[in-house]
C-alpha cells in the first residue's frame, strides 16, 4: 500500500466517524463524579464557581472555586474536585485541603473544548459532599484531540 492510498483511506474513515452525543459526554462526567462521591449524593450549595459565562478563547479560562466553610479542625473542606462534560477528560482537577488552609478557595486556568457545564464538588471533613455549577459559552474551542 502506498502513502497516498493510506492517507485517502484514513481521511475517509475519520470523516465517517460520528461525534460523541451529548448524553455520552454527560455520562462520562457522571461516572467521574461517581468515582469521587461513591454512593453519596452531593447537596447543592456552599460551592461557588467564579468563571466567565462567555469566553472568546477556551485555551485559558480563569476558574476560581470557593466553598463556604469555617476551615476549623472539626469542620473543614478536605477536597475540591472540578468536572466538565465535554472535554476529553471529565475530571479537570482535584485539590486536597485542610484546616491550615484558612479558606477553601482554589484558583486556576482550565482549557475548555466547547461550551459546557462545569461542576465543582467539595468534600467536607464530616464526609458530606456539596456541589455548585456554572455554564460557560466558548466561542473558540481549545481541547480538540488531534491525531499525530
Amino acid at each position: 500500500m502506498d502513502r497516498r492510498r493510506f492517507l485517502t483511506g484514513t481521511t475517509a474513515a475519520v470523516l465517517v466517524l460520528p461525534l460523541a452525543p451529548a448524553s455520552a459526554t454527560q455520562e462520562a462526567m457522571a461516572e467521574a463524579i461517581r468515582k469521587v462521591v461513591g454512593t453519596a449524593t452531593p447537596t447543592e450549595g456552599r460551592v461557588k464557581l467564579d468563571v466567565p459565562p462567555l469566553v472568546e478563547n477556551g485555551s485559558t479560562v480563569p476558574l476560581t472555586v470557593t466553598v463556604e466553610s469555617p476551615m476549623s479542625e472539626a469542620d473543614h473542606v478536605k477536597a475540591i474536585h472540578v468536572f466538565n462534560e465535554k472535554n476529553p477528560q471529565p475530571n479537570v482537577f482535584s485539590a486536597r485541603l485542610g484546616p491550615r488552609n484558612g479558606k477553601a478557595v482554589v484558583g486556576t486556568r482550565v482549557k475548555l473544548g466547547d461550551s459546557q457545564r462545569i461542576i465543582a464538588i467539595a468534600e467536607t471533613s464530616d464526609g458530606r459532599f456539596w456541589s455548585g455549577g456554572a455554564d460557560v459559552i466558548v466561542t473558540l474551542a481549545a481541547c480538540l484531540e488531534e491525531s499525530p
